[in-house]
């Protein structure tokens, strides 16, 4: 059930304001009275509640007299005060993030194998984000199905705005497809994964024929390779996130060879 306490203010704040609706205007000690707050604390109380402006007090009555805001007003203003509470909150976890992005620095890369793997469609879109979002030198995706790392469902966006970020953040990106696959995207994906982004320096898309299967190299020492499903292979059901030099050197050799005989695509 919800109480005035959910917007900020204390339990004697919340029942001398309700007090305060209930009886009109008050003296303190009538209010406390109606209350339940104690005389030694209605004061500090009926303090607060005018700087939450949420009472105002006759000053020339004697004794002093107080009166509630109107409830609509007085919510409003609860609201505004918790926004920037919550707005504050944010910058300052912001701050932080900020001054540890800087403090923790990831090593090198392996030298030897490692590799990890999620399930899943949405364990499958955050390991790729995240992979994304750790990129220093360059992207290479290739995608030979729409079910591919260039999801073009409800993450769609999503990665759209972490390759976004990469090419900020001075990331080559380069996409590889399949010829068949712009035919078979949705009306307005061009708009989304390509068209933001076609005039950065540093993102280039080509086509080519008879790719097959569907991965992202990074920064090319690791490649998350996409596993369709068994039981419907438009759909992705896992992704294997490994980081081998080796490995990736190879799939870099590879995709250069295909890269050189692709052509541009135009949308």
């Amino acid at each position: 059930m919800a109480d005035l306490r959910d917007l900020g203010l204390s339990e004697y704040e919340s029942r001398a304001y309700r007090a305060l609706l209930d009886v009109g205007p008050a003296t303190a000690k009538e209010l406390s009275e109606a209350s339940g707050v104690p005389m030694g604390r209605v004061y500090d109380v009926l303090n607060s509640l005018e700087r939450h402006r949420l009472a105002r007090s006759q000053a020339a009555s004697r004794p002093k007299k107080y009166l509630a805001v109107e409830p609509d007003a007085a919510l409003d203003r609860l609201l505004e005060e918790k926004q920037r509470e919550l707005d504050e909150q944010a910058e300052q976890y912001e701050a932080v993030v900020d001054e540890l992005s800087l403090e923790l620095e990831a090593g090198d890369p392996p030298d030897e194998q490692f590799w990890t793997a999620a399930l899943g469609p949405e364990e499958t879109a955050d390991l790729l984000l995240e992979r994304l979002s750790a990129a220093d030198d360059r992207v290479v995706m290739i995608a030979a199905a729409p079910a591919s790392g260039l999801d073009i469902g409800a993450v769609g966006e999503r990665i759209t705005e972490e390759l976004e970020a990469a090419l900020e953040r001075g990331v080559e990106v380069s996409l590889l497809l399949s010829e068949e696959l712009p035919a078979q995207l949705p009306e307005g994906v061009g708009e989304r994964y390509f068209d933001r982004m076609a005039d950065h320096p540093n993102f280039t898309v080509r086509t080519a024929p008879g790719l097959r299967g569907t991965f992202t190299l990074v920064d090319d020492a690791e490649v998350c390779m996409e596993v369709p499903s068994p039981v419907d292979p438009d759909e992705s059901f896992a992704m294997i996130d490994l980081k081998d030099p080796e490995f990736a050197g190879d799939v870099r050799r590879t995709f250069r060879e295909r890269w050189e005989d692709a052509s541009p695509l135009g949308l």
